[in-house]
């Protein structure tokens, strides 16, 4: 096989050719001269991408790729600005779906744990208003829950795991040695607290022996605490006065929720036998009537079943049809858990999707500054083919230039994201809201994006530029 001669200074000095291809040397010499490439007698030591006239055939090396991206680099720094604005859009896209979508996901959060205050998978059933005459509810009468109502649920309710009448007055004068105060006072039974969020802070829960043998005995609240025992003094153990009866304190309950907007924090628990011996409800012509029910589903799934059942029981007990919805007067919060997770879901896709649209304006900015270069640097391309460089070289300089912007622009995005979500969880904790944080999916959904945007944005221009035949390319302007 004929030895291949190297591109040389001899080569660019020769006058052996055309006058046409002389003018191409001529021009080729002094591009390569002036764009700091060596010539020496031996041979060229010309870029990765230039190769001699007579075609001979690159071979894939590391040294060629290093050396093809050494020029990316090169030719990305020396058009800062037009590569920072490029890059700014890809960053400000992925940045803004991961925050937006992880705002959306504390909220969700915040909301659900908000919910769980109350306690996990709560009903409530409270008095209501019966038609007088069926279908007519312009002639209602008014109807108290009694507590056969809550023994009939817990007899014949097989889908309700439990259940707990509920006491309440909230005109009962609290009084300790140290203050006093107005707050609820609530009678319930011994099982309200596997029913309801009530964790101790000390002290113990009511027991069926404080119910069965009538014990003057009672649970406060965090707030009912601070107004009864100021300045940390302890409350379990201590005597307080219930409209001059008095009780002892025998447990106290942690703060629950935030705020000031959580009954549960200023109460004072009692159980339901003391309640309803001293503190029945007034003015109310049933002498078993009680303020509400409070119950649960025996699992999750089961909560529109357990709520027909109970809505069952109490029609027939005061004398109405249950499929009248305006008698009744419940709060499901299984179900406003659910209607409130879908609100959140179309949330998050419209927040995903501004994310997505921003992504998707910051790739076409990279495939147009891409398209951009082709057009200005066709003469160079057109040279480097002239001198032997293949499609396949010119195409992974200009496929690496628009994947190293988009993937170094969608790390710096996640990175803002990421810190910005950080700074944010050290700001405490507000109501209904939680600090956001970096989603699995969102992340996944962000990088399988990048990947497709970076693969694009890199591809279609450097396939332009690789399809550019030398000759036109030289005569472009």
């Amino acid at each position: 096989m004929e030895r291949q001669e190297p591109f040389s200074t001899t080569l660019c000095n020769s006058n052996e050719h055309s006058v046409t291809d002389h003018r191409l040397l001529s021009f080729q010499c002094s591009l390569l001269s002036n764009r700091g490439w060596e010539l020496d007698g031996s041979g060229t030591k010309l870029p990765a991408l230039a190769y001699n006239l007579k075609g001979a055939e690159p071979r894939f090396t590391p040294m060629l790729f290093f050396e093809t991206l050494r020029q990316m680099l090169r030719t990305l720094w020396a058009h800062k600005l037009r590569s920072f604005l490029t890059m700014f859009g890809i960053a400000w896209g992925v940045g803004s779906l991961l925050l937006l979508v992880g705002l959306g996901e504390g909220f969700r959060s915040g909301n659900r744990r908000e919910l769980n205050s109350l306690g996990e998978d709560i009903m409530f059933m409270f008095p209501g208003r019966a038609p007088a005459v069926a279908g007519n509810m312009s002639s209602g009468r008014e109807y108290r829950l009694t507590y056969k109502d809550y023994l009939d649920v817990q007899r014949e309710a097989p889908h309700v795991r439990a259940v707990a009448p509920v006491l309440r007055r909230q005109d009962i004068r609290e009084v300790s040695d140290y203050g006093n105060t107005n707050g609820e006072v609530v009678g319930v039974p011994p099982h309200f607290n596997t029913i309801r969020y009530l964790p101790l802070d000390s002290g113990r829960w009511l027991n069926d022996a404080d119910d069965t043998q009538k014990r003057f005995v009672c649970v406060v609240g965090d707030e009912m605490v601070k107004n009864l025992f100021p300045g940390g003094r302890t409350a379990v153990g201590s005597a307080i006065l219930l409209n001059g009866i008095r009780f002892e304190v025998v447990g106290v309950v942690q703060r629950v929720g935030h705020g000031d907007d959580n009954s549960t924090n200023n109460r004072v628990l009692l159980t339901y036998t003391m309640m309803h011996q001293f503190f029945p409800l007034a003015g109310e012509q049933q002498l078993d009537a009680v303020s509400f029910l409070n119950y649960r589903p025996r699992v999750r799934d089961e909560h529109a079943i357990a709520r027909q059942e109970v809505r069952k029981i109490v029609a027939r007990n005061h004398g109405f049809d249950w499929r009248n919805e305006d008698a009744f007067e419940d709060w499901d919060t299984v179900k406003n858990a659910e209607t409130v997770g879908k609100i959140f879901d179309v949330m998050d896709i419209f927040l995903g999707g501004v994310g997505l649209v921003t992504l998707t304006l910051g790739a076409i900015g990279i495939v147009n500054i891409m398209l951009v270069a082709v057009s200005e640097r066709t003469r160079e391309i057109g040279l480097r083919k002239a001198l032997g460089a293949t499609n396949h070289s010119i195409l992974l300089q200009f496929f690496l230039e628009g994947a190293f912007l988009t993937l170094m622009s969608g790390a710096i995005g996640m990175g803002g994201a990421a810190l910005l979500m950080h700074l944010m969880s050290g700001m405490g904790k507000v109501p209904g809201f939680d600090p956001p944080t970096m989603s699995y999916l969102s992340a996944t959904v962000a990088i399988g994006t990048l990947a497709l945007v970076g693969i694009f944005a890199g591809l279609y221009p450097a396939r332009k530029a690789a399809m550019l035949q030398p000759v036109e390319a030289l005569r472009q302007e």
